[in-house]
């Protein structure tokens, strides 16, 4: 049997690592969206999780992996299920955008494994506290100060997929 190359990659890897090209395109936008208006636009979120979704079906059908189909959905209703309970608690904090990010982002951190999902759900909060506190030691923010948070969320994705 010749060696395997690093280079060696099938059509079902170059269409993995085009489906998280394509994400990580997403996420640059809405992270620089939501830093400069607070906002994560539906007709950009929406289409993306609808995508997501059908390209974990689309993974189940072909691999025959339904634990990663499961695990996706179980992500995204964990995390989606979180936020939906931070935003009924945190008075304006959390809005609406963010939910749905969080949906999107545990489905696809979801489909990696559970280990990938909460390393990359912590480390948004991790980012984004020390972000704030940052800011507050140097008195550009004080407690009442909003802070995009979907950046942190994006960010903390890309760390949970690469750590874990």
């Amino acid at each position: 049997m010749p060696p395997v190359s690093p280079f060696d990659v099938s059509p079902y890897d170059v269409a993995v690592i085009g489906v998280h090209l394509a994400l990580a395109g997403i996420g640059i936008w809405l992270l620089a969206i939501d830093a400069r208006t607070h906002r994560l636009p539906n007709r950009i979120v929406l289409p993306a999780l609808a995508a997501s979704l059908v390209l974990v079906g689309v993974d189940a059908l072909v691999t025959q992996r339904t634990d990663a189909l499961l695990g996706a959905l179980v992500g995204m209703l964990i995390l989606g299920g979180f936020y939906v309970v931070l935003r009924a608690m945190s008075r304006g904090g959390i809005g609406g955008g963010d939910v749905k990010l969080a949906a999107l982002i545990g489905l696809v951190l979801g489909w990696h494994g559970m280990q990938v999902l909460v390393i990359g759900a912590a480390s948004a909060f991790v980012l984004g506290a020390i972000y704030a506190l940052a800011l507050m030691a140097v008195k550009r923010a004080n407690r009442s100060t909003r802070i995009a948070f979907g950046p942190w969320m994006i960010i903390g994705a890309v760390l949970g997929i690469a750590i874990g």
